[in-house]
């Protein structure tokens, strides 16, 4: 079994959900630290003069070493209002921008105040939205009894033991975290995922590299997008020799 496993991150970018297509089993990792200027509670879009601007849910505070599943969100700012604004660029040129509003009030509609619910919410909209049916499950409600370590290794090492797993599957940053002759002693094979970003027309805009998934919606179909993610591991040579018959 593929299991991949990552934090709670908001509408992130189009290679988490190249993993997660991959993968057989995600598990979203909601008990790390918040770690700020990370991806947790903001993201990139494109910006109405060139290059980009971040789209962000404000928090309230909290402890340092406050896990991200603890995360509250603040209530002082209409930050779903600023969202929509910070987008309103994309109506004259985007041809999906009617159909992706529409769906990003369906995805921050309601009141939740948990950072993580909200991410982990919108994350299995947008995988339904593209048609991504691979499970997700969260690593705080899943009672796992993993051995105690330190580090992002002993945490997937732990994870992948628990639930199973015979391959774990990472984007590229996790090749410095994670060795793979350690899960190879445990009979568990280590993946590094390449990613061929998906590159696309604009409008009167500058393509942008990895931005939020968004973006990607905002310029491409559904069936576009997803039709990119199952075809790409066959054109992404790594990843063919890592994984032959990767489909």
């Amino acid at each position: 079994m593929k299991l991949a496993a990552m934090q709670p991150y908001f509408f992130p970018y189009l290679g988490q959900f190249d993993l997660i297509n991959r993968a057989e089993m995600w598990i979203v990792y909601d008990v790390a630290q918040y770690i700020r200027h990370g991806w947790v509670n903001r993201n990139r879009v494109l910006h109405p003069a060139s290059g980009w601007q971040y789209v962000i849910v404000p928090l309230k505070r909290h402890p340092y070493t406050a896990p991200i599943n603890q995360l509250e969100i603040s209530a002082d700012i209409d930050w779903q209002t600023r969202i929509f604004r910070q987008l309103q660029h994309y109506r004259t040129d985007a041809p999906y921008y009617s159909e992706v509003i529409g769906f990003l009030e369906e995805c921050l509609s309601g009141a939740e105040h948990n950072l993580a619910r909200l991410n982990i919410r919108t994350f299995r909209l947008v995988c339904q939205r593209l048609g991504i049916t691979t499970p997700i499950h969260v690593f705080s409600e899943m009672n796992l009894k993993i051995e105690a370590g330190h580090g992002p290794q002993a945490a997937a090492l732990g994870i992948c033991r628990a639930v199973g797993a015979s391959e774990y599957i990472n984007p590229p940053g996790g090749a410095t975290l994670y060795r793979a002759a350690d899960f190879a002693a445990h009979g568990i094979q280590l993946t590094i995922q390449t990613f061929l970003p998906l590159t696309y027309a604009c409008g009167r805009y500058q393509y942008e590299p990895a931005l939020s998934i968004i973006d990607v919606m905002m310029w491409n179909s559904v069936e576009t997008i997803k039709h990119y993610l199952d075809v790409s591991c066959q054109t992404d040579q790594s990843c063919a020799a890592a994984q032959p018959g990767c489909s």
